[in-house]
């Protein structure tokens, strides 16, 4: 909106400042008296006149591009949404004029809608002022007071209103106005017949020209104009009078609504309606299904609380159980140390002050107790003191409990305390391993009864020392199973004997530590599995065998029914009978045939 326009927001266009000051609300604007009626009042307002953000009467209202309309200062307090740079126009202006240079475009919010819109370069004054929005104000001050000041004098009730000047004049300004050559032709109603009215409907004056109605309507600018702006700044451009153009420009509107907006409003109304039925049908459903979830959830947690408060009570017994047994201790051991605390400080006592002679006449005594003391006190082992820390209680919450009032309900307490003495290692690993190779055992974890403990979480250690190198350390990992048992492996990389250290809460289970031997790694046999070293190799007199027997004729290996023979197929390397075996060769070496026995060897 350019600066003129501006001027529009002012006196002539806008509710007077009397008005502005009455249309506030009652905290802020109204004195102390009469603030029960302006608080009726508010609740009696016209929704048209107040402003949706700021909840009051409009003031300066301004149409955005959405076509929601709200008081120009709230526009100005919207967050901007987005600004965009400055854009260069390329084509030259209606008037010839070089290409210009946009300011920043800013984009708010709609505090309605939510739509993006942008905002003229000038701001909120740039915006079409809504004129309807400032007829419905200044009606709604009419039917909420009682009586309007007079805007000229600001003494008396205004009871007449100049629809030219929109202003509310007194009885005696009213004469003052018709007596002056430039507004004794205005039109001044009653006060009293707007109210009866309704709605008020007012000329739309030039912000250039006050006196001047906006009759004219200019087609190369695109705006309304008085007579006087026709004749000056648009003598040139093609103006023709309003009510001769309003019917074309009109019915566009009138085209748009009827044809386009109408039909789409009835469709949209009815689709609105089917989600909203349909949405009413599946409250409706919902709430059916939920009764029905909601039934069941109370018969379930009927169950589940009793079920629950039977858990409990058993933790309750659980705990009176466990602190009558842990108080009794507890009294024992304050006795016991109370009794060796007297004793060793007065022995202490006696030995640091006394006299030879005092020493000598109370050594008797001392003696007795402190013997007493020592033979008969209670000295229990600080770890067999409450071996149950209160870790075997557990609530096992996957664990079936039977059924409650016919429903299934799980979670079971468990007091399975751990007793090291029946612990049990199963598997051949623990006993013998193999070089590079990895061996396995496994920890089971019972009770006092002998019956695994059904849970992990124990902390279990397990350590391999060789014996002979104290450096010498294999790794162990441990796995937990969940259900009492610890899977264990480990690769031992040297040969030799050594101890497996089993603990459970740095406790030694049964057996603990294990005698473990370590054997080399499996030696391979590098000769042949045969009958004898004649046939193996085909008659060659320089092939040799692993095992003691010979032949006459000068051949070096064995043969079938000569001394030495083992009677069976055996290895050519060190003459072990078992196909399956470990060469027992000395130094791993044997004795290879020639190269024609061995290529015999292989065909055989």
């Amino acid at each position: 909106m350019s600066q003129p326009e501006q001027k529009e927001n002012l006196d002539p266009q806008s509710y007077s400042p009397q008005e502005q000051k009455e249309s506030l609300d009652s905290k802020s604007h109204s004195p102390q008296g009469q603030s029960d009626s302006n608080q009726k009042c508010l609740t009696e307002v016209n929704p048209k006149a107040v402003c949706r953000v700021c909840k009051r009467l409009y003031r300066d209202p301004k149409i955005l591009p959405c076509l929601h309309s709200f008081c120009a200062d709230c526009i100005r307090q919207l967050n901007p949404f987005s600004v965009s740079g400055p854009n260069v126009k390329q084509t030259l202006s209606k008037d010839g004029q070089p290409p210009t240079v946009d300011q920043k475009v800013t984009t708010v919010l709609c505090p309605d809608c939510d739509t993006e819109v942008d905002l003229p370069p000038s701001g909120a004054d740039g915006l079409t002022t809504d004129h309807l929005a400032l007829d419905e104000v200044f009606l709604q001050t009419l039917l909420t007071h009682n009586s309007v000041r007079c805007d000229l004098c600001s003494d008396g009730d205004a009871e007449l209103r100049c629809e030219v000047c929109c202003v509310n004049l007194c009885e005696f300004c009213s004469q003052a106005h018709r007596r002056q050559r430039r507004t004794s032709a205005h039109t001044v109603q009653s006060v009293q017949e707007l109210k009866a009215q309704g709605r008020l409907s007012r000329p739309v004056l030039c912000s250039l020209h006050p006196a001047q109605e906006l009759r004219l309507f200019c087609e190369s600018c695109d705006q309304p104009v008085c007579l006087e702006c026709a004749a000056t700044f648009h003598r040139e451009h093609d103006c023709s009078a309003a009510r001769d153009i309003i019917h074309h420009h009109g019915g566009r509107i009138r085209d748009l609504v009827v044809g386009r907006l109408q039909p789409r409003l009835q469709r949209l109304e009815e689709s609105l309606m089917k989600v909203e039925i349909t949405q009413d049908a599946l409250q409706a459903r919902m709430e059916a299904t939920a009764e029905d979830v909601r039934a069941f959830a109370r018969g379930y947690a009927a169950s589940v609380e009793t079920h629950c408060l039977s858990l409990l009570r058993r933790l309750e017994e659980l705990r009176v159980q466990r602190r009558n047994q842990l108080h009794l201790q507890k009294v024992q051991l304050q006795q016991a140390l109370s009794d060796t605390r007297g004793g060793v400080r007065f022995a202490e006592r006696l030995l640091a002050c006394g006299s030879d002679a005092e020493i000598l006449n109370a050594k008797g005594v001392t003696l007795a107790r402190l013997t007493s003391l020592v033979e008969s006190g209670y000295d229990p082992s600080p770890a067999t003191v409450a071996p149950d820390d209160s870790s075997s209680i557990h609530f096992l919450p996957g664990e079936g409990a039977g059924e409650v009032d016919g429903y299934p309900v799980v979670g079971v307490i468990q007091t399975q305390t751990l007793d090291l003495c029946r612990c049990t290692i199963e598997g051949e690993g623990v006993q013998v391993g193999r070089q590079g190779q990895p061996g396995h055992f496994t920890l089971v974890c019972r009770d006092s009864a002998g019956q695994p403990l059904g849970r992990g979480g124990e902390n279990v250690l397990v350590s391999i020392i060789n014996k002979d190198k104290k450096n010498c350390m294999v790794e162990a990992t441990v796995f937990d199973k969940n259900d009492g048992s610890f899977s264990v492996s480990y690769t031992p990389a040297e040969p030799g004997s050594y101890s497996v250290w089993v603990c459970v809460k740095a406790q030694h289970v049964k057996g603990s530590p294990f005698p473990l031997t370590v054997t080399r790694r499996l030696r391979r046999h590098a000769g042949t599995f045969h009958c004898c070293t004649f046939c193996s190799s085909g008659g060659a007199k320089d092939a040799r065998c692993g095992c003691p027997g010979t032949m006459p004729g000068g051949f070096q290996g064995c043969g079938h029914g000569h001394k030495g023979h083992p009677g069976q197929p055996h290895w050519s390397c060190c003459g072990s009978t078992q196909e399956q075996s470990e060469c027992r060769a000395p130094g791993h070496r044997p004795v290879t045939p020639t190269v024609r026995g061995q290529l015999r060897t292989v065909e055989l």
